[in-house]
């Protein structure tokens, strides 16, 4: 050392320091780089990232090349700030002792906390360049890093590991991919960002939650007069009708409208004529999942289909439409009987009792409970625990839910009204007592 002039052996300091936080940079981005983005790096051929992914792929060498290089960079700058110490100001405890701290402090702030903070901040940036000279290590440093995890293979099988171990590659669950969704809405249009998340709430739902209610389906009676048939032919939105004889649960096929024009040109025809064009009618069971039976429909070749309970009673319908809205949004198109107009107004709007509360929520941003009934009306229902005989009005969140016209045992059509955040938190005592005909329920 003595014939080693001072100026080299600092920059022999300042290079072992520098790779000591090589190494520590290295380690860190590494283990941090997103594997889904190097992924996508690897698909449009950036050679960096292909380099990584390989040592990525090679985890216990590249970890041994990071280790061994980081520990002897890091032995040898203690040895050299020393043997520096002991020369300069002599052979003495309190003077290896101070050295010692000198080193210490050093390598904690130069070489481990500032790199891997950088490193974990900048992964991409880091990673990606750092592979070409891990590479390069890796191979010169081969025989040594064998030697090493050799022993470290020893320790390991004593310990009970087996040799053939490895970390399982990650899966990612739907709710974890929801929040990947979420978290990455930056790098994407809102509408991508809104179909993406639809599309995975497609497993969470069954079509009960997207289909047409039983009494809002048009359909056509051929217990009815002939005349009333032709009225409903000639004026019909859809191009299929399911038929039924007599009510609806017997249904008795699906008729396609555009083959049924031809017999209104007849000067009659009767029941008989129409059951001649009818198709047969796709059922589906209560409770199936929507993306299953998107799945269904295509193995089918169907597009429309009737749900019906464990009974084989009817409970809505569904269609192919219904399940493309809930993945992309409404289109413009609208059905008799639906909400197209269906929009706030001075904080108020009035709707269908038999709307499904999964609609409102998202036409109208409420927040509606969708773990208990699907319906408004079966909302109302189970709160009130009865059906009312008069309008009453009621609480849900920050909404005051006004009923007003009930009929044949449901609740047709409700007024919903915005309150303030400050008027939804008060307690109901602080509230006049409501009258027998217009109670409040919080």
């Amino acid at each position: 050392m003595e014939t080693v002039p001072f100026w080299l052996q600092l920059l022999a300091l300042a290079l072992l320091m520098l790779l000591s936080a090589f190494f520590s940079i290295a380690e860190t981005a590494m283990m941090a780089l997103n594997r889904f983005r190097l992924r996508h790096l690897v698909r449009e051929g950036r050679r960096g990232a292909q380099r990584t992914a390989g040592l990525l792929g090679r985890t216990e060498r590249l970890l041994g090349t990071i280790l061994l290089g980081n520990n002897v960079a890091n032995t040898a700058l203690t040895a050299l700030v020393t043997a520096l110490a002991i020369r300069y100001f002599g052979d003495d405890d309190s003077v290896i002792l101070a050295a010692t701290t000198v080193v210490a402090l050093l390598l904690i702030v130069f070489c481990e906390i500032t790199p891997k903070v950088i490193g974990a901040t900048f992964p991409e940036r880091i990673a990606l360049p750092a592979s070409y000279p891990l590479d390069f290590l890796t191979r010169l440093l081969s025989p040594a890093v064998w030697a090493v995890n050799l022993m470290a293979g020893w320790l390991t099988r004593a310990a009970g590991v087996p040799a053939t171990a490895r970390p399982e590659a990650p899966n990612v669950s739907l709710e974890e991919l929801r929040t990947i969704v979420l978290e990455g809405g930056g790098f994407m249009p809102a509408k991508h960002r809104s179909i993406l998340l639809n599309l995975l709430d497609l497993e969470r739902i069954a079509v009960d939650d997207v289909m047409v209610p039983r009494h809002r389906i048009e359909a056509l009676d051929l217990a009815a007069d002939p005349r009333s048939v032709r009225e409903q032919l000639a004026t019909c939105f859809h191009n299929k009708l399911p038929v039924y004889e007599g009510e609806i649960n017997r249904v008795v096929g699906m008729l396609h409208v555009r083959r049924a024009l031809g017999l209104l040109q007849a000067e009659s025809f009767d029941a008989a004529d129409l059951r001649a064009v009818l198709a047969e009618t796709y059922f589906v069971p209560s409770g199936t999942p929507v993306f299953r039976q998107l799945q269904f429909f295509q193995e089918n070749r169907q597009r429309i289909a009737l749900v019906v309970d464990e009974y084989g009673e009817v409970l809505g319908l569904v269609t192919l439409e219904d399940i493309v809205e809930e993945i992309i949004g409404e289109f413009t198109t609208t059905t008799p009987g639906g909400d197209a107009g269906l929009q706030w107004v001075d904080d108020e709007v009035t709707v269908d009792g038999g709307a499904l509360l999964r609609e409102l929520n998202r036409r109208l941003g409420t927040d509606f409970p969708l773990d208990g009934p699907r319906t408004l009306n079966g909302l109302l229902v189970e709160t009130l625990r009865e059906l009312p005989e008069a309008s009453v009005s009621l609480r849900v969140g920050s909404l005051v839910v006004e009923i007003q016209q009930i009929e044949d045992r449901m609740i047709r059509s409700v007024r919903l009204r915005r309150e303030p955040a400050e008027s939804a938190r008060s307690a109901p005592g602080d509230e006049p007592g409501p009258d027998p005909e217009n109670r409040t329920v919080s």
